[in-house]
């Protein structure tokens, strides 16, 4: 487990596991907070590192499983030898779609040597299951990793089952009332734009200004916990009107957002399941160098649900018009078998009928 947005799957999987097998969690060490909630619920979990204790250590136990399920790329799996009793390596992802590119489909790919470039293929070829919520995802997976269309199972996504319920609403908007009373009843902007990873984040100076262009609206940032060195950047472009809940999730702020202004997030494929759902502006200021390192989905112009924009006045323009967005054919596009019971086939498929 490398992310944190899985604990329902996990936990729904400890309570339907088979009498005399156990669930273990292994966990990176920066998502320790999950594995804290994973183990208050009773669920064994390990923290590890890829080094010569991981590998002297936990990977013999891990040998013995019948089920691995993996939510990234692990370099380890590349030299894991299985057991004569053969495991099901399953690959969950974290992301219910993908607008930026990885794989063989990021650019900065093919400047990699041959050897990393065969240990890259090696880890994609451990897996025997791509759990998957739409076509588009599958050939994204197929072209990425270069994997047979065979291994793409279309059983939704795990993660997403929880926008259907209005329980799970309910308690999230709860919960960021909580903390936030002031956004009851406003209209929310949530800024949420996406890891760039070895990218310097440089937003413009004057996008604290655009993203408060509608008076009446308050405006929260969420930069992604590896961005959080950088929030002081945006503070310093921002106002009365812009607010920080570091303390609040994502998906909490989600429940509450009526506009989502994001760029190359996974965070767009959940927003638009929410009934709240207004508006979405892709605010790509670094469109060319991000087409670049590491890539964008050739076709993303053809199934984004609203035109990207790239200057701070169009984003401006954009919060202003407040302009409702239709979601049904992205949705029909990225969230094909989501219908909130994604967690239960992959519970039967995997879990109950692998007994």
């Amino acid at each position: 487990m490398s992310f944190d947005n899985n604990l329902r799957l996990i936990k729904q999987i400890a309570a339907n596991m088979p009498e005399g097998q156990e669930l273990v969690v292994l966990y990176e060490p920066e998502i320790e907070a999950a594995a804290t909630d994973l183990s208050a619920f009773g669920i064994k979990t390990i923290p590890f590192k890829e080094n010569a204790r991981f590998a002297l250590l936990t990977i013999p136990s891990l040998m013995s499983a019948r089920v691995l399920f993996c939510d990234n790329y692990f370099p380890f799996l590349a030299g894991l030898v299985r057991p004569k009793k053969k495991m099901k390596i399953v690959q969950l992802w974290h992301a219910d779609g993908a607008i930026k590119c990885f794989g063989w489909e990021d650019p900065t790919t093919n400047k990699r040597s041959f050897f990393d470039k065969l240990r890259f293929q090696s880890v994609y070829n451990h897996f025997d299951d791509f759990v998957v919520a739409s076509k588009a995802m599958g050939h994204i997976f197929e072209r990425s990793y270069r994997e047979s269309p065979d291994k793409m199972k279309y059983l939704g996504y795990p993660r997403s089952d929880r926008l259907f319920k209005e329980r799970w609403r309910r308690v999230a908007r709860h919960r960021v009332y909580e903390v936030a009373p002031e956004l009851k009843g406003k209209r929310v902007i949530l800024y949420a734009p996406t890891y760039r990873d070895g990218l310097e984040f440089d937003p413009p100076k004057d996008i604290g200004e655009a993203l408060t262009a509608d008076p009446d609206a308050i405006t929260v940032v969420k930069l992604h916990p590896l961005l959080r060195d950088q929030e002081s950047r945006i503070r310093k472009f921002s106002n009365g009107n812009i607010r920080f809940y570091n303390q609040l999730s994502t998906s909490d702020l989600l429940s509450v957002c009526n506009t989502l202004v994001t760029d190359y997030s996974s965070v767009a494929f959940d927003f638009s399941l929410l009934p709240q759902a207004h508006s979405m502006i892709f605010f790509m200021f670094d469109l060319k160098q991000y087409e670049q390192d590491p890539g964008i989905q050739k076709d993303f112009l053809e199934w984004l649900p609203s035109e990207p924009i790239t200057r701070v006045d169009q984003l401006t323009q954009a919060i202003v018009a407040n302009q409702k967005i239709d979601f049904t054919s992205f949705n029909k596009h990225w969230n094909t078998y989501n219908d909130g019971y994604a967690t239960e086939r992959v519970i039967k498929r995997y879990v109950l009928q692998n007994n």
